[in-house]
């Protein structure tokens, strides 16, 4: 693409030419599209042996992402992830995904451009087709609306409504990466300014901006039905857990020694003097997986994690309704948990 064209704005470009340019990062059409871009609506081959799993996300600019911290392609990439991260959720494989985009005129060719660059990414790592979706014109502010489709067996798929008292509660990965990257990142970011952190900044950074879908995580939990429960971790642990809670008519402790935190955190908390705790429990967008796990079926999991390299961590056990949710401290007091995830519409 020539310098000029890409930073010529979209306006120059128009709808039509924008629309065709879309598909070339994404993976080419399957034998089960018949229909793809291009026309009216897509036309999916569905193998009747497999439940269909659909999911959306809408992501408005400065409410979801910001272009001051994070460039086109960030933007891009961490949306897919979201969406990818649902169909993870529930032990599904992802397999379409629709993309509609209003974008100011002012947005050059180039942005746009790598915007798709990042949303077709993990896309392309997992095999998901881009099907379809919308381009319209928007006064000021970026907005992204994704539709993702995956399949999992009858009988099989994961909810937050299986858990039962004495499951044990576990979650991949480490807490509180993203929250504190979003924290220590520069203002105005650019990918040579995160090129120039030092460890343990751009490992947070990274994790901000480019979480990991638990997919195999999921299709395991799943198809050896190894989970009772599950999530993945969009709005903090303690809101999350709480959501899972409330499906599933239950409460939980959380032991805070067990809490997995990468030393880059840790790191990180202790440079600037700050306790990690709060960004452990309430931090967003983690996008890891938390699940519960009958005790009798704890060694299968601890088995199949470790075939799959995940890291994966019993963090506490599910309670009784009426104990709510709590947590105990590293000192042994043992208090509730109250969710302070970010709630759209509250104050």
């Amino acid at each position: 693409m020539s310098p000029s064209r890409r930073q010529a704005p979209v306006s120059e470009i128009g709808e039509f030419q924008l629309i065709r340019a879309l598909t070339r990062g994404f993976s080419q059409p399957g034998p089960r599209t018949l229909i793809g871009m291009g026309d009216d609506a897509a036309l999916l081959a569905h193998p009747s042996s497999a439940h269909l799993v659909i999911s959306t996300d809408l992501l408005v600019e400065d409410i979801h992402f910001s272009k001051k911290t994070a460039s086109f392609y960030d933007i891009g990439y961490k949306a897919a992830v979201a969406n990818l991260s649902d169909i993870a959720a529930m032990g599904a494989t992802p397999t379409y995904i629709l993309v509609a985009v209003a974008l100011p005129s002012s947005v050059r060719y180039g942005d746009w451009k790598d915007l798709y660059r990042g949303l077709s990414a993990p896309c392309k790592s997992h095999g998901v087709q881009l099907v379809g979706g919308d381009t319209s014109a928007s006064h000021s502010s970026l907005f992204l609306a994704i539709t993702i489709l995956g399949q999992v067996e009858p009988g099989h798929a994961l909810t937050r409504g299986g858990a039962r008292e004495g499951d044990i509660i576990y979650v991949s990965g480490s807490l509180g990466n993203s929250a504190a990257g979003l924290a220590c990142l520069p203002h105005q970011t650019s990918r040579e300014k995160i090129s120039t952190l030092r460890q343990p900044m751009k490992f947070l950074v990274r994790r901000h901006l480019h979480p990991t879908p638990r997919i195999a995580l999921g299709r395991v939990l799943s198809s050896r039905r190894l989970a009772s429960a599950a999530l993945d971790l969009s709005d903090g642990l303690s809101g999350d857990l709480e959501h899972l809670c409330q499906q599933s008519r239950v409460g939980a402790l959380i032991l805070e020694a067990s809490l997995p935190i990468s030393p880059h955190l840790l790191a990180y908390a202790s440079q600037v003097r700050a306790d990690p705790l709060p960004w452990v429990l309430h931090g967003g967008e983690e996008y890891e997986l938390l699940f519960t796990v009958s005790p009798k079926k704890q060694h299968s999991l601890e088995l199949a994690i470790k075939q799959l390299r995940i890291p994966a961590t019993a963090i506490g056990v599910i309670t009784s309704r009426r104990s709510g949710i709590q947590i105990t401290h590293q000192n042994g007091r043992t208090q509730k948990l109250v969710p302070k995830s970010y709630v759209h519409f509250s104050d």
